[in-house]
């Protein structure tokens, strides 16, 4: 789409290596361009750097007014700081007698069977117990003694403390307590203040202190990295342009983990945990919707861990999960991450193979990285012929002008076949490390699908990230798939997502009250004050409200069981004012909706069991303008595409020729039979035998399964390193879909809490 104000827009996804930058020029084309995320000898912030870059700016250049009209970043960040624990340090201040609470949790164990728990270290340096207590049904215990909390605050300040975070007893539902002691924390001057009934509006101590403690934790640091990009863009600071303000100034708007944009002022640490997955599950969505599919397997594989997701016609969030030992209750993607990526360290313990999970990182990276790094994924695939050196960038060696390593790849790999000593070669070795990565990730899929109860044989593989393209058939064949979708923009697949993005709103609040005739009061009531908060939130960053949509989800469980499912409640089309007050909840649809859900997911329904209505979630959407996907014209009969050079590669147990196709010689139209590679200005493809690589007129490469695959192969009587491990990670799979499966529907606390299926059947090694 063609800008109308002569203006650049940015598109940018701030990952832990590399910072992913796509520019819209006025003339509504495309260009994209990578940067390491840290470099400091180069510059400051890789984001600005790659802006400057494109603008044809040198480093440290002031960004002209006027050239840019909108940034819109996700950011690892917040994400980095919890990892290392580098957060603000951090004040608690919680109910008497509930000093602890945090620290005990649920009192689940990782691994049941371990001596030796190693809790995570806790995000906040100090808990006060304030000598406060409101009960469930709002009757005032003890009212807070002010003047005795006041010089706590005082030496906690002058100690150094900056961040606090305010969590009492039923405060979700009553909040006077939390309100009046937030009150006297930001008088006493502490600039970032978080309290439980504004982060996280729900039932459950535990959790909602949990999350007010990570948004106290990375807001502010947040807030510092915000300010220095806005500065660096000239961008303006509050959420929407304001009387005198410098309307030249570009609008920056960041991710949320729920997949939504909002303006730089109003983001919080809470909301930036998966800042960049988030746009990558967007983009994954917007380009299938493109190329005409509806129901999508996100494939994110990079160079250390490979995210997947699942999409059926809606986003698919958590409302409930944990990251580095941290639970959180806040809207988030539903993503699944697993430690198999491009730089995932292969060992042999004498018995077995396994892949990952530590990684080879960025430095030293794998051994054909000239480095002198460890075997790893990358290698794997340089082996058996799928990584060509001859088409990867020359960027290695003291001088970056030196190829992929392969002589001391082969060199590792003729090494690791005298230790194995069974008399296999180099490359079945490393094809057997292949498929040991590529069960990995196919059983992250089904964490996020066949354990959900869906049937993946029926979606397409949307294959993203720098090293998916080698692995995408292999993956697919794994689960039983027959189609794969490649974008043009695929290994960039997360910043393109930020600008497809919607900017969004969301509130959620706790009702738990029977799911029966007369709770539609109280839906209306939550509803309706919900509604007009994410309605004025939207308001408040210059949006229009004729194009503001509104969704409301209500969470509904059986009595005495603790996993919610949403089901819709409302939806109102963009209007002159959307309001809750004109609906009429039905709640037979929402009943049957849960049921079909519950049964989908559990695999049965319980009629002699109350349903409880635990909260309400209100979702207002700005529908983002999204750029048009260029259509091109495919001829009747295409010439046969000419390939760029001939190979070879290892793969189901033979060598097989292969030709070798540049994206730039493939015109809409082009068919490309396997075996074969298809190189991509940032990725290498592999089409395996019995695939074919189709380019539609959209420019998408579409993959697809021409020949039925053979699911029976013998095996032998001997052990095979290879089967054993691909056997073992099979095992606990299923084990561990049992044990969520028991989790989810347990009435027992001791089954909920402390139940690890895959702990109690396997011991730490995963032997039996």
């Amino acid at each position: 789409m063609i800008s109308t104000t002569g203006t650049w827009d940015f598109w940018i996804d701030r990952g832990g290596t590399f910072t992913d930058i796509i520019g819209r020029r006025p003339d509504g084309s495309l260009i994209a361009r990578k940067l390491l995320s840290e470099n400091p000898q180069a510059y400051r912030d890789a984001a600005v750097q790659g802006i400057r870059d494109l603008l044809g700016l040198q480093s440290g250049d002031p960004i002209p007014a006027g050239r840019i009209g909108a940034v819109k970043m996700g950011t690892t960040v917040a994400t980095n700081a919890l990892l290392e624990r580098k957060g603000e340090r951090t004040l608690l201040l919680i109910t008497q007698g509930f000093r602890d609470a945090l620290r005990i949790g649920y009192q689940a164990r990782p691994k049941i069977f371990a001596r030796h728990i190693v809790k995570p270290a806790m995000l906040y340096e100090r808990a006060i117990a304030v000598d406060e207590r409101v009960r469930a049904d709002g009757t005032v215990e003890r009212e807070p003694d002010l003047d005795a909390l006041r010089i706590e605050l005082q030496d906690a300040l002058a100690e150094g403390i900056r961040a606090v975070a305010i969590a009492f007893m039923h405060a979700y539902r009553y909040p006077a307590h939390e309100q009046r002691v937030a009150a006297l924390a930001r008088g006493l001057g502490f600039p970032q203040v978080s309290v439980s009934h504004e982060v996280s509006p729900l039932i459950k101590l535990v959790s909602r202190g949990d999350t007010t403690v990570v948004d106290a934790y990375l807001s502010p640091i947040l807030r510092r990295y915000v300010t220095q990009v806005a500065r660096a863009l000239n961008a303006g600071a509050s959420p929407a342009p304001t009387a005198g303000s410098d309307h030249s100034a570009p609008r920056l708007m960041f991710m949320t983990s729920a997949g939504g944009l909002t303006a730089a002022a109003l983001f919080q640490g809470k909301d930036a945990i998966l800042s960049g997955p988030a746009g990558g599950v967007v983009g994954m969505v917007e380009a299938g919707r493109a190329a005409g599919f509806e129901h999508l397997i996100g494939f994110d594989m990079g160079g250390t861990s490979t995210d997947v997701s699942h999409f059926a016609g809606e986003y698919e969030r958590t409302f409930e999960t944990e990251v580095a030992g941290v639970r959180m209750r806040a809207p988030m993607m539903l993503i699944h991450t697993v430690a198999a990526g491009g730089g995932s360290i292969l060992h042999f313990d004498g018995a077995r193979f396994r892949v990952g999970p530590d990684s080879s990182g960025a430095d030293p990276g794998p051994c054909c990285y000239r480095r002198g790094g460890p075997l790893s994924v990358t290698d794997a695939n340089v082996m058996v012929g799928k990584l060509n050196p001859d088409f990867f960038p020359k960027i290695f060696g003291p001088r970056q002008d030196q190829p992929l390593d392969a002589d001391a790849v082969a060199k590792g790999f003729g090494a690791l076949a005298q230790e194995v000593g069974d008399g296999r070669p180099a490359e079945e070795i490393a094809d057997g490390f292949l498929r040991i990565a590529v069960e990995n990730m196919a059983n992250a899929i089904k964490k996020i699908s066949v354990q959900r109860g869906y049937d993946v044989t029926r979606y397409a593989l949307n294959c993203f990230g720098g090293a998916g393209g080698q692995h995408a058939c292999a993956v697919a064949d794994a689960l039983g798939m027959t189609t794969v979708l490649i974008h043009p923009f695929s290994s960039l697949l997360s910043a393109y997502g930020m600008g497809l993005a919607d900017i969004r709103a969301h509130r959620q609040q706790a009702i738990e009250a029977p799911f029966a005739p007369g709770v539609e009061a109280a839906i209306v009531e939550v509803g309706a004050k919900l509604n007009q908060q994410v309605v004025d939130e939207l308001i408040r960053q210059g949006l229009c409200i004729k194009q503001v949509w509104i969704e409301a989800r209500a969470h509904l469980r059986y009595a005495g069981t603790d996993t919610p499912l949403p089901v819709l409640c409302y939806r109102l089309r963009p209007r002159s004012k959307p309001s809750f007050t004109e609906m009429e909840p039905d709640l037979a649809s929402m009943q049957a909706e849960f049921e079909r859900a519950h049964a989908a997911r559990f695999g049965f329904i319980d009629e002699t069991k109350q349903i409880v209505l635990e909260a309400l979630a209100v979702e207002a959407i700005h529908d983002a303008e999204k750029p048009q996907t260029e259509q091109q014209d495919a001829p009747k009969d295409p010439p046969p595409p000419v390939p760029a050079a001939r190979t070879r590669f290892f793969s189901s147990g033979k060598w097989q020729d292969a030709p070798v196709f540049t994206r730039d010689r493939l015109a809409p139209g082009h068919c490309v039979a396997g075996p074969a590679i298809v190189i991509e200005p940032h990725q290498t493809v592999v089409v395996e035998d019995g695939w074919r690589a189709e380019l539609t007129t959209r420019n998408h490469l579409v993959l697809e399964r021409t020949v039925p695959i053979a699911r029976r192969s013998p095996i032998g009587t001997k052990a095979d390193p290879v089967m054993l491990e691909i056997f073992n990670n099979l095992l606990m799979a299923i084990a561990e879909q049992m044990g969520v499966a028991l989790q989810n529907t347990a009435y027992s606390v001791n089954i909920k809490e402390r139940l690890d299926f895959s702990c109690a059947v396997f011991d730490g090694s995963g032997a039996l």
